[in-house]
């Protein structure tokens, strides 16, 4: 992975981010496109890295 630390996100959010880049090289991106792609997925849809499970936001 070439920008930045990932070591924040969960390895379901890894997996994702995996899932999502070998989707978009199918579909004729660069590499670094499709990474950059992934990770702004994973990043909308959960809102960034690691997350507490449990309990509430006050």
């Amino acid at each position: 992975m070439s920008q930045g630390d990932k070591s924040s996100y969960t390895d379901k959010q890894k997996r994702k981010a995996e899932h999502i880049e070998e989707s978009e090289r199918k579909q004729g991106k660069s590499k670094d496109d499709a990474e950059r792609i992934a990770w702004a997925t994973v990043n909308k849809q959960d809102g960034g890295g690691k997350k507490s499970g449990s309990g509430r936001d006050s």
